[in-house]
């Protein structure tokens, strides 16, 4: 008796589980597909001489409670006040002042969407690129939102990402991808397919053009200093690509990045900053080399399972060459979207946190790796 009914509690505790589980999987649809080559491939190249290895050590917390998931980090030289966009819909303002407890945040608009991108049109205007509502231009100090465009090409936009503006005017910005949105955003990177587009609009045309398209998750965009070209990334590839705008020709900037790429910033002083919500992981590394685990991983998360591990989040450093110059990151710490140096502090944005973390980099600075 005691071994019939062992063996009766193992079939349904566990044979019958699991015969449920491979019916589930072969019947399900999502079908995700091998990753290139070089996406794949794991150097050190990318591991610059400088390495602050615990960032967060050191770290003061801006607006602790108000701002909910401040994804994005955008610097107004003229105002002194930072530009954030939260999960709630509201684009806040905060003046960061010497001490962080004493830092003001204030509810500035709301888009009713979920503002990611920000940037800084010609005439005061704020471009915010919200996931859900498109492209919108915010200006008369936030009385009125407009919005500039949702679709190229007959395509609507599902997660508008990131922009940037040209001295010129013109607006360039991501759609991370055509076939997901930000909700279900794991699945676009699980599923391995390039579905993202790099575009532009031009204000005066009211003109959408796609410049690039079946970009893997296309994602941060930053403007070169000599406005010939752009720098936007394809977070699960781990690179960083050069858009030459008059050439209409794509470079490789920077790749086998160290973590996978977010948001990028350039600090007027010759550096870019490129934030990473995730270090390179084995369970990374093994869902993307076999389509088969990411399957798993996206049949898990259809029934309510987290399978976006992240850990070790920080930022890179790098010159206009792409070479690496500084590393901070923290194994304990995830989800940094944006890093941007404003004077001697580094920014960092969130999709976790409900604060803005900065860091001075004159006390805490990267140190040559021993």
């Amino acid at each position: 008796m005691p071994i019939f009914f062992s063996l009766r509690f193992l079939f349904f505790s566990a044979i019958i589980p699991l015969l449920a589980s491979i019916v589930l999987y072969r019947l399900d649809t999502f079908d995700p597909a091998p990753l290139p080559s070089d996406a794949l491939v794991y150097s050190t190249a990318s591991i610059p001489p400088l390495i602050n290895d615990q960032f967060i050590t050191g770290a003061e917390f801006i607006g602790v409670g108000l701002l909910n998931s401040p994804e994005d980090i955008a610097y107004d030289r003229d105002s002194g006040l930072i530009y954030t966009g939260c999960v709630d819909g509201w684009v806040k303002r905060v003046k960061a002042l010497e001490s962080a407890n004493d830092s003001v945040v204030e509810d500035w608009v709301n888009t009713g969407g979920r503002p990611l991108g920000i940037a800084f049109g010609l005439h005061g205007e704020v471009i915010v690129a919200d996931a859900y509502k498109g492209l919108l231009n915010i200006s008369d100090d936030g009385k009125k939102t407009e919005l500039l465009t949702d679709e190229a090409e007959g395509v609507r936009f599902k997660l508008t990402d990131a922009v940037a503006v040209g001295d010129n005017g013109v607006l360039y910005f991501t759609d991370a991808s055509y076939k997901y949105n930000l909700h279900h955003f794991a699945f676009d990177i699980w599923e391995g397919k390039p579905h993202g587009r790099l575009m532009s609009f031009d204000p005066i045309t009211g003109t959408t053009r796609v410049l690039l398209r079946d970009r893997y998750f296309s994602n941060g965009v930053s403007m070169s200093p000599d406005q010939t070209h752009l720098v936007f990334c394809e977070t699960p590839l781990r690179r960083c690509s050069k858009y030459y705008i008059n050439e209409e020709r794509v470079k490789v900037f920077i790749q086998s990045l160290p973590g996978y790429p977010d948001n990028i910033r350039y600090d007027g002083d010759g550096h870019y900053w490129i934030a990473m919500p995730s270090g390179v992981t084995t369970l990374w590394k093994l869902s993307f080399r076999y389509p088969f685990r990411r399957k798993l991983q996206g049949v898990a998360a259809k029934y309510g399972f987290d399978t976006m591990v992240m850990e070790n989040a920080g930022v890179l450093q790098v010159d206009l060459d792409g070479k690496p110059i500084a590393l901070y990151h923290d194994p304990k710490h995830s989800h940094v979207t944006t890093g941007a140096k404003i004077g001697k502090y580094l920014y960092c944005g969130s999709l976790l946190d409900s604060h803005i973390l900065r860091l001075d980099l004159l006390k805490y600075p990267a140190q040559q790796r021993l």
